[in-house]
């Protein structure tokens, strides 16, 4: 009777009127310690806000192409104190169930520099109070003592992200695993545990050691004249890219100092994303002028992706761009390190689906083997495991959203690694009179022009989202796609989502079936492969589109691109009706 009452009296201050909002309001401020986020929610119930309550406390996170991700603020829908207590609680459940040596194998926590300041929370942080869960169970911890790069911190045990079934069977543990253990808050217990253990300078130097396998011209990079500026976008890269430099005998790169250190308010730029080009780019460029550097590398804030800029009018590589360049640049030293070896069947490239089919390409050429997974390094990264377990060996990776990974050191993509890589590549063509630009175009001579365009719209309302991809499985009747885009005949459809492909003699896909996410892949009569996704971290829908032509059609390319832009146009116009359903472009 004394709980009910309780209840009661907490609803009564914290009521809104909808039962389902009420409850979970409750919950929230039963739990939550941190007064920042306490002060969010009860501010957003004073203000009537229900439809805002809603969307922050009556859903959870779960697992997208990149863990579990969302907006930093109060809510169980968002990352904060409470949900990452819950969700180490939920992990520490099923690991326990998992891996009966939990108590010897341990944990390791990385975190990197980004914050909030608003709801009291940052990385480091929440750091310590998944170290304190896990350490309050008697499992080891290995902490780091300070932010690292993503790379730096391994997944699963096999190094990788988290994939299916333990995504799912991590999120039904967290949902049975939301009231918090009462040593869970104990943000101190990491100073005082004999179980927490720093890594750091064991990691870093065996991944520095690790590194070396990926230098094959050290003594050319030594005396290269080219100089390098780089940029950690107020990131963990800054450190750590200087090493990189070090362990490749090339002088530092010169960092670009109003973004060097750490700042969880990227105040300098826009948007903290590389990706985005020129427009982010903008001091790196200006540094690289004024200190006659020809070539640009910026790692974006946890330094797992990498942007690469050339001072030819700055040519900004795309992502399928720089992957043609470093997957010809690791077959090339491959093969120079194996000059014994004419097959190459146990040579593996990989890259995600919505990416450039020019590693494909180069692997019917060449004869090594070349392989597609879903979006997401996560995918990528439990291939590797695997080709690695049958004998295979991966010798380049990538997703056209900057994430490479060369070698297979580490099975994530890795900005620090591709930064080192890239330098060497530049430094070797230099001394063969070459840039990064014309190198990339003796590619595409060679090989075929391969022009890809990638871009997103935004769109804040999940059921319009939702009706969208409805609409394109009953284009022109019920479970009847389109058949026309841009006034070329679609000849086949894959629907990663409901898992059907028109090309296929069971019209079953190959790849494994995405519920969670929305990916549909038309392609075109005239060879122009498009892709509509919805973001797996974003509120984004995003799009692909490539027109791969024949080696030795250079002079056709400017018509190639004319004529991708105008499908894309209508790919956008046409599938998504951008005003219709109040889409917003991207905006840099």
């Amino acid at each position: 009777m004394g709980e009910k009452s309780d209840l009661n009296a907490n609803l009564c201050c914290h009521a809104t009127g909808d039962p389902q909002v009420d409850t979970a309001v409750y919950q929230w401020m039963t739990w939550d310690r941190n007064p920042q986020t306490r002060a969010q929610i009860e501010s957003l119930v004073k203000a009537g806000h229900v439809e805002e309550l809603r969307r922050r406390l009556c859903s959870r996170m779960s697992f997208g192409t990149a863990g579990l991700r969302a907006a930093m603020g109060a809510g169980f829908a968002r990352i904060n104190d409470l949900t990452i207590i819950q969700s180490t609680q939920g992990m520490y459940k099923y690991l326990a169930k998992f891996f009966p040596d939990l108590g010897s194998r341990g944990l390791v926590v990385g975190y990197d520099t980004r914050a909030q300041e608003t709801c009291g929370c940052s990385s480091e942080r929440l750091a310590r109070l998944t170290a304190a869960v896990m350490l309050c169970k008697d499992v080891p911890v290995y902490l780091f003592s300070t932010y690292v790069p993503t790379p730096f911190v391994v997944y699963w045990n096999n190094g990788a992200q988290i994939s299916s079934p333990h995504d799912k069977e991590i999120l039904r543990c967290i949902e049975e695993s939301v009231e918090p253990w009462p040593d869970s808050w104990n943000e101190k217990l990491p100073d005082s545990s004999a179980l927490r253990s720093d890594p750091l300078q064991e990691i870093c130097h065996l991944y520095m050691e690790e590194l070396s396998s990926l230098c094959f011209h050290r003594e050319l990079n030594s005396k290269t004249s080219l100089k390098f500026v780089h940029s950690s976008f107020h990131g963990v890269g800054h450190r750590y890219v200087q090493q990189a430099f070090k362990v490749f005998g090339f002088p530092q790169p010169i960092p670009v100092p109003e973004q060097k250190d750490p700042d969880p308010n990227f105040s300098t730029v826009s948007c903290p994303n590389p990706e985005e080009g020129e427009s982010v780019l903008e001091l790196s460029l200006q540094l690289a002028e004024k200190e006659g550097a020809r070539v640009v590398v910026a790692t974006d804030p946890d330094a797992d992706r990498l942007a690469v800029a050339e001072q030819c009018k700055w040519k900004v590589f795309t992502g399928n761009e720089l992957a043609a360049l470093l997957g010809w640049w690791m077959l090339y030293n491959w093969k120079e390190t194996h000059p014994e070896v004419t097959e190459f069947k146990k040579v593996y490239m990989l890259a995600t689906t919505v990416s450039s089919k020019i590693l494909q390409t180069i692997a019917r050429t060449e004869g090594f083997h070349f392989e597609e997974t879903l979006p997401g390094f996560k995918w990528i990264g439990n291939k590797i495991c695997d080709l690695t377990k049958m004998g295979h060996e991966v010798i380049f990776s990538f997703e056209e959203s900057i994430g490479f990974l060369c070698g297979s050191m580490v099975p994530d993509k890795d900005g620090v690694s591709a930064a080192v890589v890239v330098a060497e590549m530049a430094a070797y063509l230099e001394n063969k009179n070459l840039t990064l630009n014309q190198q990339l175009k003796n590619i595409y001579e060679t090989y075929g022009y391969h022009i890809s365009k990638t871009s997103y719209v935004i769109c804040n309302d999940p059921p319009t989202v939702k009706r969208i991809f409805s609409r394109l499985r009953n284009f022109g009747g019920e479970n009847l796609y389109p058949i026309l885009c841009g006034g070329y005949n679609i000849v086949q459809v894959r629907d990663a989502t409901t898992g059907y492909d028109n090309n296929q003699p069971d019209q079953k896909s190959v790849l494994p079936v995405t519920k969670s996410s929305q990916m549909v892949t038309f392609t075109l009569q005239n060879g122009i492969v498009a892709t509509l996704r919805t973001s797996g971290t974003e509120p984004k829908i995003k799009y692909y589109t490539e027109f791969c032509a024949p080696p030795g059609e250079r002079s056709v390319s400017r018509l190639l691109e004319e004529e991708l832009k105008r499908v894309t146009a209508a790919l956008v116009e046409e599938f998504l009706e951008p005003d219709k359903n109040n889409l917003i472009p991207r905006s840099v």
